[in-house]
């Protein structure tokens, strides 16, 4: 589950919570004598407001028994302690006492570990729907060695794994049953914020527990980097360890949500609760009970969205569209004539915003599909047609994104001074086959290289560090110094206050930085 430091005090939350629980009284305080009044005449004046829930019993015993605890078990590898006495004996040629060091008679020691999860059933005939992480072997590969699904009556079923899709971070098993209690899917597109909610998990393992609050938000994103699938619906209803893939009802008793994070500095609930859309999750679950692969689709570009100085460096406006940093060869956007540093704006008509992102526009689109693809280039707008491709597995992306080699720290000699009054707060100097080979860069990188980085500058602060490359400044290559030089004095004569720099740092892919120009 993911946290953040952000919290309220506990007094704070206490004192709220005590106001509402005595509604009554703190109406009477607030109200003086009219409030003493409706408490004495009519005990019905308290009753909620039409449209609020008198309660949730009836709702909850409908739903419960559906509703399952996720129990699995794992032997992973325990890293043995080294040996004081198998080091001494083998830095002096001796042999190892019997029963010492690692021999092949030795057997590798384990230990076993497992986790608790929830998860709800969508089938009389045992489908159960849980979060792929409550599955997910403890190295964040595979998946564990066994998963048992608790019915509410404490009745334990083995269950057999279906399938999974990290991306989504959903998974389907199957148990073997008849006549099982089972939940219906929502249309979570009809949610509203401020609407009500119920959550039933099983927090530190604690069994069936129900929650209930409004949704306090939509289409929250931001949370797992992932944006394709990184768009929940946020509640204030408790969300605890132990409540993963555990279903969010509506009113009328459908599962519009998957509860599957939480924001929190202790990892308890502090009234932000985030679940999977039925939206997203629904499409999934069904290509995983047909044993297909979840299809979803891909632009092959990497991505990056535009601040305040990089809106300033393009001469556009901060926070529309996404600045395409890299091209996949071979992929769709590569096909479609997509180059790196053009600005993406709409896809099929949509703007793209931080909420209406390109990889969660395309992923949703059908695979197949051919959309417009609207685009800044130079400062001037294009239109390109692409056909959306098929999106790679995650172990594929993984390949595709392989970091670089590490500095070996000697192929720049000693740090270069910045010179007194450097535009950027930089020193640089050309690429040479000996730093390209010692920072373990493509043969036949170009760009420039850092040699020494102004501490107090702008550069500095955005991460930009001795044996990073610049590529491009304005998307304009450079080789020397002095192409640097150049085309910053051309930002200058145009009025920008900073540059767009393409950065290949020493591990990983290029990408687009602004950087202010510093003042003469």
């Amino acid at each position: 589950m993911n946290r953040t430091k952000e919290f309220r005090p506990l007094r704070y939350v206490y004192g709220v919570a005590t106001a509402l629980l005595l509604g009554g009284t703190a109406f009477s305080v607030a109200t003086g004598q009219a409030g003493a009044q409706v408490a004495q005449n009519s005990p019905t004046a308290i009753a909620p407001r039409p449209g609020a829930p008198a309660s949730f019993a009836d709702l909850t015993a409908r739903l419960q028994p559906a509703v399952v605890n996720i129990s699995t078990k794992q032997r992973v590898a325990v890293k043995r302690q080294a040996d004081p006495f198998e080091e001494f004996f083998r830095r002096f040629g001796g042999q190892v006492p019997q029963g010492q060091g690692q021999g092949q008679d030795q057997q590798p020691q384990t230990r076993e570990t497992g986790s608790l999860g929830s998860g709800f059933i969508i089938s009389a005939d045992g489908y159960v729907v849980t979060n792929n992480h409550l599955i997910q072997g403890a190295d964040g590969q595979g998946t564990v060695d066994s998963v048992t699904v608790i019915l509410s009556d404490r009745k334990e079923y083995p269950a057999r794994i279906v399938g999974r899709d990290t991306a989504s971070d959903l998974a389907l098993l199957k148990i073997e049953g008849r006549n099982l209690p089972f939940v219906q899917w929502g249309d979570s597109t009809k949610a509203r914020v401020g609407d009500w909610v119920i959550a039933i998990g099983n927090p530190y393992g604690l069994g069936g527990t129900v929650t209930a609050g409004i949704i306090s938000a939509l289409h929250r994103g931001g949370i797992s980097n992932n944006g394709a699938y990184d768009r929940y619906i946020q509640t204030d209803a408790s969300i605890n360890m132990g409540n993963s893939g555990g279903p969010m009802f509506d009113m009328a008793g459908n599962v519009i949500g998957i509860n599957s994070a939480l924001i929190s500095p202790t990892g308890a609930s502090v009234g932000i609760g985030l679940a999977i859309p039925a939206e997203a999750a629904k499409p999934v679950i069904d290509a995983l009970r047909r044993g297909e692969r979840p299809q979803r689709g891909y632009l092959g570009v990497g991505l990056q969205p535009i601040d305040e100085d990089i809106a300033a460096s393009l001469g556009i406006e901060k926070e529309r569209g996404e600045l395409v940093r890299t091209i996949v060869p071979g992929e769709a956007a590569a096909k479609a004539g997509l180059q790196q540093g053009d600005v993406i704006m709409r896809v099929n008509g949509q703007a793209v915003t931080p909420d209406e992102t390109v990889s969660y526009l395309i992923a949703n689109t059908p695979v197949g599909t051919r959309v417009p693809v609207d685009i800044i280039r130079d400062g001037k707008p294009l239109r390109l047609s692409v056909q959306v491709g098929q999106r790679p597995t995650e172990e594929e992306l993984a390949k595709q994104s392989g970091a670089g080699q590490p500095d070996e720290g000697q192929a720049l000699g000693s740090e270069t001074p910045v010179a007194p009054g450097a535009a950027l707060g930089l020193s640089l100097q050309p690429l040479n086959g000996q730093i390209i080979q010692a920072l373990g860069l493509p043969a036949g990188q170009k760009g420039v290289v850092v040699t020494s980085v102004d501490p107090n500058s702008d550069a500095a602060t955005k991460g930009i560090q001795r044996g990073f490359v610049i590529v491009s400044v304005n998307r304009q290559a450079v080789n020397t110094p002095q192409d640097v030089n150049a085309a910053i004095e051309a930002a200058r004569r145009a009025g920008r206050s900073s540059v767009l720099l393409l950065v290949k740092p020493r591990q990983g892919p290029e990408a687009f930085v602004g950087v202010e120009i510093a003042r003469r």
